[in-house]
This record gives C-alpha cells, sequence and structure tokens, in this order.
C-alpha cells in the first residue's frame, strides 16, 4: 500500500503533537508508512490535500488539527467548512480520516487528543486506512 499522508493544522502544538503521536501509532501498527506535513490552519487541510491528491503517491489522508471556541462567529466558519472541504474530497473518492477536534475548551480539546484517553488522532488514522483499504478491495474487483 503507498503511504499516507497526515496534513497538521498546528495553531495549537501541544494538541496537534498528541493527534500526530496516536495517528502515526495507528499507521505503524497497521503496517503503513506515513508522511507529516503542517499547513496554515484547519481551512488550508482539504486544499493541501486537494493538491497532493495529484501526485497519486498517498493511500489516504489523516486530517488533524483543533479549533477551539473563541468569541467571535469565525469558530463556526472554520469547522464547517473545513468539515465540508474534507467531505467533498472524500465523496470523490479519497480515503481520508477526519481528526480535526471542534471544541468549547482547551481541556476537553486535551482530553480528546491524548494517547491515552481519546485518541481522537488514532481514530481518524483507522478511518483513513479503513478507507483505503476498501479503496483497494474495490479497484480490483
Amino acid at each position: 500500500m503507498k503511504p499516507f499522508l497526515i496534513i497538521v493544522a498546528p495553531y495549537y502544538r501541544h494538541i496537534a503533537d498528541m493527534l500526530i503521536a496516536g495517528a502515526a501509532d495507528c499507521l505503524r501498527n497497521n503496517g503503513a508508512a506515513h508522511e507529516i506535513i503542517d499547513v496554515p490552519g484547519a481551512l488550508e487541510i482539504p486544499a493541501a490535500i486537494a493538491l497532493a491528491q495529484r501526485s497519486n503517491h498517498y493511500a489516504g489522508y489523516v486530517a488533524l488539527g483543533c479549533v477551539i471556541r473563541g468569541e467571535t462567529t469565525h469558530y463556526e466558519t472554520v469547522c464547517n467548512e473545513s468539515a465540508r472541504g474534507l467531505m467533498e474530497l472524500s465523496l470523490q473518492g479519497l480515503a481520508i480520516g477526519n481528526g480535526i477536534l471542534t471544541v468549547e475548551n482547551e481541556a476537553q480539546a486535551m482530553m480528546r487528543a491524548d494517547p491515552k484517553q481519546g485518541n481522537k488522532g488514532a481514530d481518524a488514522a483507522a478511518a483513513a486506512y479503513r478507507l483505503a483499504e476498501l479503496a483497494a478491495t474495490w479497484s480490483h474487483a
């Protein structure tokens, strides 16, 4: 299988690093290689996946980041549009696991990102891996 690409919006680096640890462990445990890139923010993750997909180098993509609610409506825009962009790419046949946390506060993010608690990085990687398996199966049918 081709490697996976983990795309990270590292605005909250300490949270992103926990998500990366969970995702990388999951992929390694499944025997899958991976590469990691950073992008400026969650809104840029779908664009990075679309650009990377042109290379036909990756089996799937793991989107990781964290959006914490602030005092403005920007939170809703970032959450909704990043999820919409990932879903549009998924419906085009890309194997994507969405590990972009959308939370009210840092404590919620820490709990969900921690590989020993929520481990949402691993969940996103597992989703991408399973979708890539299905794509490979159906491409040979």
